[in-house]
């Protein structure tokens, strides 16, 4: 049964939140009796309708995508504690299907949705020029008047961004899917859309991204109208690009290695790093502070966060379970840790003194202090693991959490999360530039502004930071410690999981188990460990791409074929 939307209670749905029928999605089709000019045709609904494709980003895109906690638990950077949490499980067991899809069905409900929104607004918008002007005297509101023009204006490209956003999200997980770039509404159209190739999906994504790149704004936090900030911005959409442009010549979409794709994508990010007014630079307060409260929101390294109301949500499913009102949840990896390099000599009584400093930002470690304690996991410790719902990995996130958070008063903080940060960009830059020029070259056209190894060195060097720069010697060295970088630098920013698949990694690193600690207290005070297997993991060939809901391949007739293996 097709699911039909009306224009006026369309209306009511976008001044709310997108909360139509997730079921049926590319086949639904609005009610065609009334027309548009039933919704109130005001610069209110103007602005309504340009809210409404953004609003499937900030339950999709974000710390809590994957059982209401990071989506790391399905790499081999975490496990997930909670007995009850499972969506994940299809993830880790490799048990991924049509019939068991995990939670990510429903964002693919989600992603068309805000297409759907998008190609709306843009349809509806096509007389704002009037519509702003209606009832309205332009010469006596002349301020509030010119700031309309530009907001709407700005409006219609980010819609054209939106697309491109989302279609990039779909293109991560589903590999090639319908292109959908009308409102379907009409009672001819044509709702059973079969799925684009991939490399056309990466060609509309592009091709919307150059279109209209210069017709939204170029810096929101820098043109005087910081109110519309974490709106999409000529930034955002060059970094969407770099980072498509990055997947695309990664070896699972490129398996002839074919160089021009990785010095398209080297030339992508350049444009983030390079383009007049948008100024981007690496957080200088520390690399942990740039995770706290609204910090990410005035700092030249965001480019784009997606804003979330005050909350405990992501402290009471992540601390400590010793700590009161705390689940543990999901707990970094033995994998994971063992990647932060030394910094200095090894200290033979504490295996986490002198590592990289992103290691005591971004995780907890015994006996370090956290929120007032020294956490103490060996037996008979304030966090013994023998304890039910302790970590088992002999680790917690401290990364985007709030300290000393008060969670048997419902104290509550800001929690942002960042979709595309600069040195992510350098990264991006650094793995192309590599790839297509080598380690120490500079791209002869266009021209580079510098070479993999002074990008990867750039990020390492960060505020806080300060690791020595890599020494590398060839391609291949720098490939891997330009993998490595991303891993530490990147952690928990929900970038782990989608690097092994386009890299072709995870039917190796996605077998292997996930290792943990077991820790012990010597009579003198100081700590042993022994590393343990936590849990198996299993990951199949075909989960190298989701699983189309099978809604959706039984309803297309046939125009919608399902990936290989599901």
């Amino acid at each position: 049964m097709k699911t039909k939307y009306n224009y006026t209670l369309l209306a009511l749905f976008v001044m709310g939140a997108l909360a139509g029928c997730k079921k049926d999605f590319l086949n639904t089709q609005l009610d065609t009796a009334p027309t548009p000019e039933t919704v109130l045709s005001t610069r209110t609904s103007l602005t309504g309708f340009a809210n409404a494709f953004y609003a499937p980003m900030s339950s999709a895109i974000s710390f809590t995508s994957l059982d209401n906690s990071f989506f790391d638990a399905a790499t081999d950077d975490a496990q997930q504690t909670l007995s009850y949490a499972q969506g994940v499980i299809p993830f880790n067991q490799g048990t991924l299907s049509e019939a068991n899809p995990s939670v990510e069905v429903n964002k693919y409900y989600s992603f068309y949705e805000g297409i759907r929104a998008a190609n709306f607004f843009l349809d509806y918008s096509k007389g704002w020029k009037a519509m702003i002007t209606k009832n309205r005297d332009t010469v006596t509101d002349v301020t509030n008047y010119t700031r309309d023009k530009l907001f709407i204006s700005s409006y219609r490209g980010e819609a054209h961004i939106a697309k491109a956003f989302y279609y990039s999200e779909l293109l991560k997980r589903y590999g090639g899917v319908p292109i959908i770039n009308k409102t379907l509404q009409q009672s001819g159209d044509d709702t059973n859309v079969a799925k684009s190739s991939y490399d056309d999906v990466v060609n509309f994504i592009v091709s919307e991204i150059d279109n209209y790149k210069d017709s939204i704004a170029l810096n929101w936090k820098t043109n005087g109208y910081s109110d519309q900030d974490g709106r999409f911005s000529k930034g955002s959409a060059l970094a969407i690009k770099a980072r498509v442009l990055l997947y695309a010549a990664s070896p699972l979409h490129n398996p002839t290695n074919d160089q021009a794709k990785w010095a398209r994508a080297a030339a992508a990010a350049r444009d983030v790093m390079t383009t007049t007014g948008l100024g981007y630079s690496l957080h200088t307060a520390g690399y942990g502070n740039y995770f706290q409260g609204n910090n990410a929101l005035a700092s030249s390294e965001t480019i784009l966060a997606i804003r979330r109301a005050g909350g405990n949500d992501l402290e009471r499913a992540n601390y400590p379970i010793s700590t009161s009102g705390g689940s543990s949840g999901v707990t970094p990896s033995h994998n994971l840790v063992a990647e932060y390099e030394l910094k200095g000599s090894a200290d033979p009584t504490d295996i986490y003194k002198n590592r990289d400093p992103r290691l005591a930002e971004t995780i907890v470690t015994n006996g370090s202090t956290w929120n007032g304690r020294t956490i103490d996991q060996s037996v008979g410790g304030s966090d013994d693991m023998t304890k039910v719902n302790t970590s088992r990995t002999g680790y917690y996130i401290k990364k985007f959490l709030a300290p000393n958070l008060d969670l048997v008063n419902n104290a509550t903080a800001q929690h942002q999360w960042i979709a595309f940060r600069y040195a992510e960009i350098l990264l991006n830059y650094a793995e192309a530039m590599n790839e297509a020029f080598g380690p120490d070259n500079l791209a002869p056209d266009p021209a580079s502004v510098m070479t993999a190894r002074q990008a990867i060195n750039m990020v390492r060097a960060r505020a806080g930071v300060a690791m020595p720069a890599v020494v590398a010697a060839d391609k291949s060295a720098m490939r891997l410690a330009i993998r490595h970088e991303r891993r530490i630098e990147l952690a928990f920013e929900d970038h782990r999981y989608w690097d092994l698949l386009r890299w072709n990694d995870a039917s190796t690193l996605l077998n292997q188990p996930i290792r943990g600690v077991k820790v012990t207290k010597n009579p003198n005070g100081t700590f042993n460990y022994s590393v343990v297997d936590v849990a198996t993991r299993v990951f199949r060939t075909p989960m190298y791409y989701l699983p189309f809901p099978r809604a959706e391949v039984v309803r297309s007739n046939g125009s919608l074929v399902q990936n290989p293996g599901y």
